[in-house]
């Protein structure tokens, strides 16, 4: 082998080195390679009254389903399902998402829903990201606080589901842009053991109630894309252009909620009224009021007991910079 040649191909060994390395340090292989999955099996979720009165409670009042998965109308205070779609699905037309979104139809239409799916492909998609088909769900669907669903829990909801009024609309399939529809494949991880809840206590049944709930996608702002760590629960995430409808501190900070009683909370949570304030149905509370008062009692006893973080947001103020998460937001000056 000449000098060039032996040249050429140990800076191709050296390339194909250095490429491993940064790939296996950064993205990982699974945009190459697909996602992790499970094979699927033939288990069934017998639907008995306990089920379907549970699975109606936990998807119309705590993990959302047919919130996300019903289409909205703009309200006086902000968006609002509509009640005769519930659960037909809707496409997202949100600022920044990098494609078409479509939340499907979850009803038991065989055309158009879920009629002519199995027990354990619902229960694959929900609480590990995989749709029918095998392709990797946009972790917009929060089967990442799905994946602590108990077992139960999962049978119950998929049970719930199951007994809505077919509704046939017909609904363009998620379309994700290049890269980020390689890069999602690294997050979904298959559950394959027993998944119980700790409901022993208030603090670990309201720990359990605010992950279904997915409190902290809203009330943490974001860092290239992805939840900042050290401002979990803290607010900051702007829904709106302007600026005037971001999501408020819920840490037990002074700037959070470490002010509110137990009372204050939940009647913040059932009525959507903070003293005479009321909050935009952005926040659903509408969905989230029709939770027991032991279960909105255990959400407050556990978000008592998260970090709290200074940061202070006022929707009720002009939009300023805020230097702690880099958004405009009213009050953003005084952090």
């Amino acid at each position: 082998m000449s000098k060039a040649l032996k040249g050429i191909a140990i800076a191709v060994f050296v390339f194909v080195i250095l490429a491993v390395v940064g790939i296996t340090a950064t993205v990982g292989w699974r945009p190459f390679i697909g996602s992790k999955k499970r094979a699927l099996t033939d288990r069934k979720f017998e639907a008995t009254p306990e089920r379907l009165k549970r699975g109606a409670y936990l998807a119309e009042h705590v993990a959302g389903c047919t919130y996300c998965h019903t289409q909205q109308e703009e309200g006086p205070n902000g968006p609002e399902v509509v009640q005769a779609k519930k659960g037909s699905g809707q496409v997202f037309s949100i600022p920044g998402l990098p494609g078409t979104l479509v939340a499907p139809n979850i009803t038991p239409d065989r055309e158009t829903g879920i009629g002519n799916f199995t027990d354990d492909q619902l229960a694959r998609a929900i609480r590990e990201g995989i749709s029918r088909d095998g392709q990797t769900l946009f972790p917009m669907m929060p089967y990442t606080h799905y994946r602590r669903m108990s077992d139960e829990d999962l049978a119950s909801v998929v049970v719930y589901i199951r007994m809505l009024p077919p509704l046939r609309n017909p609904l363009p399939r998620t379309d994700i842009h290049f890269p980020v529809k390689y890069l999602i494949r690294g997050v979904p991880q298959p559950v394959t053991e027993t998944v119980q809840a700790d409901l022993s206590t208030p603090v670990s049944r309201g720990e359990y109630l605010v992950n279904l709930s997915v409190c902290s996608e809203c009330h943490t702002p974001r860092k290239r894309g992805r939840p900042d760590a050290k401002m979990k629960f803290a607010g900051g995430q702007v829904f709106d252009p302007s600026g005037k409808m971001v999501s408020p501190n819920i840490t037990p900070d002074a700037t959070g909620i470490g002010n509110y009683t137990e009372d204050m909370f939940v009647k913040a949570m059932r009525t959507g009224y903070v003293g005479k304030r009321q909050l935009s149905t952005v926040m659903p509370w509408q969905f989230y009021s029709g939770q027991t008062d032991e279960d909105l009692k255990a959400m407050y006893a556990y978000l008592r007991t998260v970090p709290p973080v200074s940061h202070r947001v006022d929707n009720t103020k002009a939009p300023t910079a805020c230097k702690k998460c880099g958004e405009k937001h009213g009050a953003g000056d005084a952090n």
